[in-house]
């Protein structure tokens, strides 16, 4: 799996914030300035896709095997199941009884999904869970690349995928009808997105620097597609789930300083004053793409004559705000009001506090019908994340910590803001909110670039003698004895993830067991 790349610079160079690239010498940028804007990237574009493709693979395969089981509708299925089938016939969610509008709390684009495949396979267990499958597995793909992007290492893309593809709470949030993961793939869609504007961002202001160009003064204006592609899919995580409010003001944050960082790595003398002239436009219209995206997925209501509050309540509000968007605002207050006033106890309710610790997972099904050979059986589908995996998501944060204070390492900082900064801390300005285990999925991948990145300081720097040649060649036979020992590390961590995920496996899928199994798998009461 490694490259020649990888073998030479795997870890040590993408670990490094001016990490030196091999680029042909030009006469028209300095070395430093090169080494400055350029990312480096592995040289093994084809076979990095047959690796990063084969685990995606497995993960789809891992999540279609079995999926129809259980057969009826568990946890929360019972509401979106039902409404995505309610938008194939009418565009518009139904009332319990189907005779009436539906009041519902989350925007459509999630059920739509859905209902995308219940109209390919039906009205059935496989028709409303096969969409979140797909996605799933298209997740794990682009975090694989996600990863081998920020970390310039095919290698360690494979573990980023793998780690997500062997994670419990992912597992199987990608096999109920449940919004979450669509949320998630749409916020981790539009980072990818954000990391390619960065990037193409660097590539051309080298560019004009190689042409001779002085960019002192300011870099002038261009066009940012890629950034255009992060507003779409941010729009289309915010119709999934208003939660994702937080990651995309993380996304803006994060791409006004990354075109501050550029203009200073490019040498413009006043980069923050030339960033606010020339990007904030594109900023703001990025929002307006964002919120016409989102309002895109209301499509079905405007169209509809009975969506709920669509025309029985007339506008009374500015009379130049139409009556459709007047209403669809009343919509959202209402729906705002629920959100933050929801405070019913739930047997599963848990706090921010408590997710990376894994103390309240929830149970989506639970049978204790006979059939298993014995009088007391147990069926369960807990949505529980691999343990030694969350786990150890604690030590590599204040691992990737140290390396963002000590470092100055732009990634670490970066995997600290979407992971914590807006993951998990924001559910904390609502400490009498109803919250549950699952809202930490946008953050998880995260969370996984962050156990990587640390992955990647086990595995450490590796010495280049045709770097320099005056190393001695006694430190070279260390530094590889060493960098063995990493490697051994690195892979007994993920057979160790592996093997726990296999244990826990029936768990995930409702596998009938007898009830003393069952208990094994129950490492404390509140998982019970």
């Amino acid at each position: 799996m490694l490259t020649a790349y990888d073998r030479r610079v795997a870890v040590t160079e993408p670990l490094s914030p001016s990490s030196p690239v091999d680029l042909a010498e030009t006469p028209g940028a300095r070395p430093s300035l090169r080494r400055r804007l350029t990312t480096g990237l592995p040289t093994d574009r084809v076979s990095s896709w047959l690796w990063t493709g084969s685990v995606a693979l497995l993960a789809l395969v891992l999540r279609l095997v079995g999926l129809s089981t259980p057969g009826d509708k568990i946890f929360d299925e019972v509401y979106y199941a039902k409404e995505a089938h309610d938008l194939l016939q009418f565009g518009v969610e139904r009332d319990k009884e189907g005779t009436g509008p539906g009041y519902v709390v989350h925007p459509p684009l999630g059920k739509w999904l859905i209902a995308g495949g219940e109209q390919v396979f039906g009205y059935n267990a496989l028709g409303w869970r096969i969409s979140a499958a797909v996605i799933g597995a298209l997740s794990v793909l682009l975090l694989a690349r996600i990863a081998r992007r920020l970390f310039g290492s095919t290698l360690l893309g494979c573990i980023a995928g793998l780690l997500l593809a062997l994670d419990g709470l992912h597992f199987v949030m990608s096999r109920v009808a449940l919004l979450d993961i669509y949320l998630m793939f749409f916020l981790l869609l539009a980072f990818a997105f954000a990391l390619l504007d960065r990037d193409s961002t660097r590539a051309w202001l080298l560019r004009r620097a190689e042409a001779g160009e002085d960019l002192a003064a300011g870099i002038g204006y261009r066009v940012p597609w890629w950034r255009f592609a992060t507003a779409v899919s941010a729009g289309c995580a915010l119709g999934v789930k208003w939660s994702a409010s937080w990651y995309i003001i993380a996304l803006a944050g994060l791409t006004f300083w990354w075109t501050v960082q550029a203009r200073r790595s490019a040498g413009v003398r006043r980069p923050i004053r030339d960033a606010l002239a020339r990007e904030t436009g594109w900023l703001v219209l990025s929002g307006v793409v964002i919120l016409a995206v989102y309002l895109s997925t209301w499509t079905g209501w405007f169209l509809s004559d009975d969506g709920w509050n669509r025309d029985g309540n007339p506008w009374p509000g500015p009379w130049f705000l139409p009556s459709a968007l007047g209403n669809l605002w009343e919509y959202h207050v209402h729906a705002y009001d629920f959100h933050t006033g929801l405070h019913a106890k739930h047997d599963y309710q848990s706090t921010p506090w408590s997710w990376l610790l894994l103390g309240r997972p929830v149970a989506y099904y639970y049978s204790s019908d006979p059939g298993c050979g014995t009088d007391n059986c147990s069926a369960e589908v807990l949505a529980l994340g691999t343990p030694l995996l969350w786990w150890s998501f604690i030590p590599a944060l204040v691992m990737v910590t140290w390396r963002w204070l000590a470092r100055r390492d732009w990634r670490a900082g970066t995997i600290l803001l979407m992971s914590i900064g807006a993951g998990i801390l924001p559910w904390t300005l609502y400490p009498t909110r109803t919250m549950f285990y699952f809202y930490t999925l946008p953050a998880l991948p995260f969370l996984v670039l962050a156990v990587t990145l640390a992955l990647g300081m086990v595995l450490g720097p590796g010495l280049r003698r045709d770097a320099d040649p005056l190393i001695p060649a006694t430190d070279v036979v260390a530094d590889r004895d060493r960098r063995l020992v990493g490697a051994v590390a690195v892979a007994a961590y993920v057979l160790v993830i592996a093997a726990t995920f296999a244990y826990f496996y029936p768990i995930y899928t409702g596998e009938q067991m007898t009830y003393d199994n069952w208990h094994s798998r129950m490492w404390f009461d509140s998982w019970i």
